[in-house]
């Protein structure tokens, strides 16, 4: 099968079967962060209010589960801060843990973002505290594992690390189970620079790893998305035994669970039958066939977070489309305009060579559709 493309006809690979696993990965944990489908209909215009398409994004949470993966939602890559307000994100992490029972424990099964994003004015560490407070609790009252997101508001008003260790030594000594702690580079938003309490990364690290010995018991793991991977590896090793690493690298994620990390992955959203194959071969010790599987998936991850790296939500959303797992190319926040047609095109290629095209016919219908829109 052939399609004519930005830069060149493209001729597409036999479609790829991935089989869905028996049991989940024993030798790592593995964490989708999911995205949320808009509903097309709905006024997602810039600055409205999300209008989520609920039945197909509890259904895109059934497609991860039945591969084995867990669900991290609520997080950046289901627009958080970039377009899915409070209410809809309540609604979201009520709406997936009650889901998740048809799985299994929703604590183990589903994990989600706490932040501070209902209260942008908030100005003293008291009301950065109570915001993570309510959000904490909204997570944990639906029966899901709670993961701390990095707070734009705390970045804001922070004078230094003491800051930090206020905040978030209040909000540990609090919690009634371990939580993931979360933090995102300025790639994933300008507005995090110098969380911590320093620009300089080693002096961030240095104040991060305090506060995890301060409070292990209370930490089950720390998500680090700065795409730096031997910055992962040294503090990988440098935690207090019994915190994992959850990779938030989507550049160098196969080589970082290879060697010992856990994964929280807004690319796993888009590869999920890959990665969960590629955990399968590294069950059974098969390292020459997990990088089979992973290998060709990285020039694709590393398309869809191209800089401005921000912008990955909107590849992921286009593979979902073209692979069937929802009706429309849209997203709240209008967040479909984000990238040009040569870089979809090229993400589309880049999918194909993975073998992660499930339904070929139904992918290059939906391309061609998008083109013509396009007026090629």
């Amino acid at each position: 099968m052939r399609i004519a493309l930005p830069g060149g006809e493209h001729v597409l690979r036999e479609p790829v079967t991935w089989g869905r696993p028996e049991v989940p990965a024993r030798s790592r944990t593995v964490y989708a962060a999911a995205h949320v489908v808009a509903d097309p209909l709905g006024d997602n215009t810039p600055g409205s209010r999300a209008a989520v398409d609920w039945d197909a994004t509890l259904r895109f949470r059934h497609h991860l589960w039945s591969h084995g993966l867990r669900v991290a939602d609520a997080m950046d890559t289901a627009q958080r801060n970039m377009g899915l307000d409070w209410a809809a994100t309540r609604e979201l992490i009520r709406r997936s843990a009650t889901e998740a029972k048809a799985f299994g424990d929703p604590a183990a099964l589903v994990a989600c973002g706490a932040g501070t994003d209902q209260a942008p004015d908030a100005r003293t560490l008291r009301e950065v505290v109570a915001a993570y407070a309510e959000q904490i609790e909204t997570v944990r009252d639906a029966g899901a594992g709670v993961i701390v997101m990095a707070s734009r508001q705390l970045a804001a008003i922070a004078r230094g690390p003491e800051d930090y260790h206020r905040v978030y030594g209040e909000l540990l000594s609090q919690t009634d189970r371990p939580v993931i702690l979360h933090w995102l580079g300025e790639m994933f938003d300008p507005l995090l620079a110098g969380y911590w309490g320093s620009r300089d990364v080693a002096e961030a690290t240095a104040s991060f790893l305090s506060l995890i010995h301060d409070h292990a018991a209370r930490v089950d793991g720390v998500k680090v998305s700065l795409l730096d991977a031997e910055h992962e590896i040294g503090l990988r090793e440098a935690l207090p035994e019994g915190v994992r690493l959850y990779t938030g690298d989507d550049f160098n994620y196969p080589s970082l669970i290879r060697s010992g990390s856990h994964a929280l992955l807004g690319i796993f959203d888009a590869i999920a039958p890959a990665a969960a194959s590629a955990l399968q071969a590294l069950d059974a010790g098969d390292l020459g066939r997990y990088d089979e599987i992973m290998d060709p998936t990285v020039p694709l991850s590393r398309k869809i977070f191209e800089a401005p790296t921000y912008n990955y939500k909107t590849g992921i959303v286009f593979l979902a489309w073209l692979n069937g797992h929802q009706d429309a190319f849209s997203m709240v926040n209008g967040a479909q305009a984000a990238r040009s047609l040569p870089h979809l095109a090229e993400v589309f290629r880049l999918a194909d060579r993975a073998g992660l095209l499930a339904d070929p016919e139904l992918a290059v219908f939906r391309m061609r559709s998008l083109l013509a829109v396009n007026g090629l």
